[in-house]
Formats: C-alpha cells, sequence, structure tokens
C-alpha cells in the first residue's frame, strides 16, 4: 500500500510522506487494523491542510508583526471622489463607485481602520512632571540646522528665526518666542514653543540685546544654530486647525506696511481658498493656499483687522469726498474679507439652482433661454411674476405671470416669492413654490434674477450655484454687439440697436455688482461671443452636477 499525502498548492508534503513510510517500517505495529488508521488519518485532506498552514506559520519571523498598510484610508477616500467627480456625468460604473463611497457604512469602517491604525485607542496621558530644585532654572537646549527660512531685517518687535518670530517682553525686557510658524523648522522640531524666553544664541548671551541683535547674530551664523532657552510656563496647542476660508479681497504683503514680517507674509488673489492653520494671534492668521504642497504657513490678516482697515479706508474716502455710495442698495454692514468654506458635494437626483447674474443687456436672459432649449426636460426656468402691463406679441405665462400690484405686495408680504424687487416703478418676483417644485422634481431650476436679489437668494436652503455674466471691454462689447445685431433692452417701445451709452451703462453698472456682490459669485463668464460663452455655461453646470465644490461651510454642516 502506497501512502502519500499532498500539500494545498498539488505537492506532495515530504514530512508527511515520510512519516507514513517510516510508519510502514516499523516493526512494532504488527495489527493491520492500527495501521491502516494511522494511514488514512495520515492521509486525510484535513490534517494536511492543517500541517501546511502550520508550515506557513512557522516560517514567519516571531519579531514580525502585522501591521496596516496605511493610516490615513479616509483621506485617500476623499482624494479618490474628487478624482471620480469630473467622471461621474461620463461613466454610471464612476458615478455608481462615486456614492458608494460616500455611505456612511463605508466612511465609518474606514474611520475606524484609521483609529486603529494611528493607534488612536491609547489613553493620553499627561506629561510627565519635572521636579527642578526651587533655586534652579529648567533650561532647554535645542540645535536646529539654517535653512532658508525667512530673516526679516528693521522691525524690533518680531523677528523671524528658522519659522519663529521673537519680541521682547514689555514687562521684563528678555527676549521670548513670540510665534511659531506651523510648518517651519521650529516646529517641525517640536521643542521650541511660544513664550519660550532666549537666553544664548550659539554661546553668545542675549541678555540686555534686542531682536535686531539676535537676528544679526543668526544671519552671520552657518550650519546650525543652537539655542538655550528657559520653557514656558504653559505650551501652547500648536495643532493645526481645519479652516478653510474663500478670500474676498487682494493681499500683497509686500505692500503691507504693519505686517510683522513681509518675508513671512502669504499673498493671494480674490476667490483663493486659503487653509486657515492658526488663528491663536488676533491680527495675523497663519495659512497656506489650499493644494499648494509648501509645508511652512505665511502670514496674513485676521477678519478682525482686515475689517477694521476696510472700515477706515470707507470712512477716510467719505470725509475727503472722493467716493461716495451711489444708491442705497450698498450694505455697509457687509464688509467682504473671508468666507468659512467646505467642499459640497453633488446629492443624487437633487440639483443646485444655477442663477445667472448680470448688468441689464449683458445677454443673461439669453443663455439662459439656450440652456432650457438644451435639454428642456433637465432644465427648467420659472416664470416669474409681474405688475407691470403686458406688451405687443407677449403671452400671459409665457414671458411673465401678469398680476396686480396689491396682489403681488399681499404675496411678497406673506413669503411667497423667493426673490423679488422693483424696476421702473414695476415689481417683479420669484414664486418660491415653482423653484421648490423644479427641485424636488429633479431638475435643473435656472434663475436670472436682478442682481440686488442675490443676497436672498444664497441661502443653506436653496444651494445656489451663482454665475456672474460680465460684458467685455468697451471696444469688444460694441463690436460684438453690432455684429450680431443685438437689440437694445433699455427701450422698451422701440427696436433698436444699443448706443455708446447703453454700453458704458451696462460697463459701469458690471463693475458696480463686482465690487458689491462680486465675492457672492462661484464664477463668472465674460460674454464677448454668445457660442462660447454658452459652451462655458454648459461646462459650469456640468461640474456643478458631478463635482464637489466650495461653499459657504453652513450650507455643508
Amino acid at each position: 500500500m502506497t501512502a502519500v499525502a499532498m500539500a494545498s498548492d498539488g505537492s506532495y508534503d515530504p514530512v508527511i510522506s515520510k512519516l507514513i513510510t517510516s510508519l510502514k517500517e516499523a516493526e512494532s505495529l504488527n495489527d493491520e487494523k492500527d495501521l491502516g488508521f494511522l494511514q488514512n488519518l495520515l492521509q486525510s485532506k484535513e490534517l494536511n491542510a492543517l500541517v501546511n498552514v502550520h508550515s506557513k506559520v512557522a516560517k514567519i519571523n516571531k519579531d514580525d508583526r502585522i501591521a496596516p498598510l496605511l493610516s490615513a484610508s479616509m483621506q485617500i477616500l476623499m482624494e479618490v471622489l474628487e478624482l471620480l467627480a469630473p467622471r461621474c456625468h461620463i461613466s454610471p460604473l464612476c458615478k455608481e463607485i462615486f456614492h458608494l463611497l460616500q455611505t456612511p457604512h463605508l466612511q465609518s469602517i474606514l474611520f475606524a481602520h484609521d483609529a486603529i491604525a494611528q493607534k488612536d485607542f491609547y489613553p493620553h496621558l499627561p506629561d510627565i512632571p519635572v521636579e527642578v530644585d526651587e533655586d534652579e532654572e529648567t533650561i532647554k537646549i535645542v540645535q536646529l540646522v539654517k535653512s532658508n527660512e525667512p530673516l526679516c531685517a528693521g522691525a524690533q518687535s518680531a523677528e523671524p528665526i528658522v519659522g519663529a518670530t521673537i519680541k521682547t517682553d514689555e514687562e521684563t525686557g528678555k527676549i521670548i518666542i513670540a510665534r511659531i510658524m506651523h510648518g517651519g523648522a521650529a516646529d517641525r522640531s517640536g521643542l521650541i514653543h511660544v513664550g519660550d524666553e532666549v537666553i544664548e544664541v550659539n554661546n553668545i548671551n542675549v541678555e540686555g540685546k534686542t531682536p535686531s541683535d539676535v537676528l544679526s547674530i543668526l544671519q552671520n551664523s552657518e550650519g546650525t544654530i543652537t539655542f538655550k532657552l528657559v520653557p514656558s510656563d504653559g505650551k501652547l496647542d500648536q495643532r493645526e486647525s481645519k479652516v478653510r476660508v474663500k478670500a474676498y479681497f487682494e493681499y500683497e504683503p509686500e505692500s503691507d506696511p504693519y505686517i510683522p514680517c513681509k518675508e513671512a507674509g502669504l499673498g493671494f488673489q480674490r476667490g483663493d481658498i486659503l487653509h486657515i492653520v492658526s488663528q491663536d494671534d488676533s491680527y495675523w492668521w497663519q495659512a497656506r493656499k489650499e493644494g499648494e504642497k509648501t509645508t511652512r504657513a505665511g502670514l496674513i490678516p485676521s477678519r478682525a483687522l482686515q475689517e477694521r482697515r476696510i472700515l477706515h479706508e470707507r470712512t477716510q474716502k467719505e470725509s475727503n469726498g472722493d467716493a461716495k455710495t451711489e444708491n442705497d442698495d450698498f450694505d455697509r454692514e457687509m464688509i467682504a474679507t473671508y468666507e468659512e468654506v467646505a467642499k459640497l458635494y453633488p446629492r443624487p437626483g437633487i440639483f443646485r439652482p444655477i442663477v445667472l447674474i448680470g448688468a441689464p443687456g449683458v445677454g443673461r436672459n439669453e443663455l439662459k433661454r439656450r440652456l432650457v432649449a438644451r435639454d428642456p426636460e433637465k432644465y427648467k426656468s420659472p416664470v416669474p411674476f409681474t405688475t407691470r402691463p403686458m406688451r405687443s406679441g407677449e403671452v400671459a405665462g409665457r414671458e411673465y405671470l401678469f398680476v396686480t400690484r396689491e396682489k403681488m405686495e399681499a404675496d411678497i408680504a406673506a413669503g411667497k416669492f423667493i426673490e423679488h424687487g422693483e424696476y421702473k416703478g414695476h415689481l417683479y418676483g420669484t414664486a418660491a413654490d415653482s423653484v421648490k417644485s423644479f427641485v424636488n422634481a429633479g431638475c435643473v431650476c435656472i434663475l436670472g434674477p436682478h442682481y440686488q436679489a442675490i443676497k436672498s437668494l444664497r441661502t443653506a436652503q436653496l444651494k445656489p450655484y451663482v454665475v456672474h455674466i460680465r460684458p467685455p471691454a468697451f471696444e469688444e462689447l460694441k463690436k460684438t454687439r453690432t455684429k450680431a445685431r443685438a437689440r437694445s433692452t433699455f427701450d422698451e417701445i422701440n427696436s433698436r440697436g444699443f448706443t455708446d451709452e447703453e454700453f458704458m451703462e451696462m460697463i459701469k453698472s458690471d463693475e458696480r455688482i463686482t465690487l458689491l456682490y462680486g465675492h457672492f459669485c462661484d464664477d463668472e463668464i465674460v460674454n464677448d461671443d454668445l457660442s462660447e460663452a454658452f459652451e462655458k455655461l454648459v461646462n459650469l453646470a456640468n461640474k456643478c452636477e458631478s463635482e464637489p465644490l466650495w461653499a459657504p461651510a453652513s450650507w455643508v454642516q
């Protein structure tokens, strides 16, 4: 009887084969029944599988431990969502995966995985107290490699040193650490903290010296820099915040006379998304531009500081008579500086309304008409109400719903209009129910209200995507409208082309919209060529439907 055993991969297991051969040769087992039992046992698939598993486990080094491949799976999931979002309207498979990855059960599993991988379940113990003699101070010596961190000259109150700033304490006159720049050398070391007293720099005593004197020592140092410090009483929390804001003004630190250090400043443009990593300072926040790979944060004016500057500039202009508010749609209390934002992800079957604003005559109504005509089942535009008389060629319920002033005023008072306004003595408005019905039906609602209505439309309930339709420069505006034989929207009686004065009025109105309401807009389109402007609008509509986009944080919470 031949006795063999096979491993799980189909090969003969040499250990068991040898054991069976030895068993046959053993003279002590003369009983055929016992021998048969052992042979059947050794040849069984179950035992062979157990031996195979044992062999593989035995090969593992005892020091090897099972470890997670990564500890930030949720971050990777978010990156995958951003990569999939632009493809959702192209591939049904991408769309299915996109929605699957947003399910709470899957995200909870990944969140739990990351918590275990990062050992976040371990208890957080307080720092071990260091006992020192009452007559002695605790001293720490920190050595940093000198890098290309900014070094400022001239400012006496705060000088950056390898990613930190120093100042003279007003009460004691000692040199102390004033600020740690997130991502800088001092921050990465984890050894220097705000409030630490600087005693020596490169074995040079700094007692009685100014921040400028310390800066000179640093500038003349080569290689490494050694600090002797007295630790502060309390260690401030240097963890980065997760706040993102959209900037509503431009900032150039090089031209700011009040920034503690120009080289440490972060310049940005209007509309940039900024990651605010620290708001510890009342006047100077630390921030990075969203998406940039740089590690060190830069200084930007805080919201309170920028609001104070804007108010001061307005007061100066008004007192000098240089600039006055032309009409009362200017909201003096609303000062555009920063707005906290977060990514708003598309919701299956629920689409954000698209709001087109722009100067009268710029072409937003024609763009709205073309978008609706492109796909009437998908894009819907509610018929607005008005109190003006019906004109020749108009059909009730097509261009407008015509009502009496008394009826419309009563409905406005009852809150039935999502937006309304008055133009040339007549009321205009959009009923809230019509917008809600389109959204609930899974359609994309297209609105083209007067720009003053934007504040009442931009709510967490509606979550609109606002596009500013802008005119080109005067010569291009005149050329394109003349070539297209565009009819003036300023003359309600006669059909004629635009005049130069009307073109200038359009541009002036657009500048005013940009000044007062530009920060409310998610994007803009310059309508210099109607066909190109329409294609841009279609692309924005698709992006709004399929991609996560920045929106006010209150809409996401």
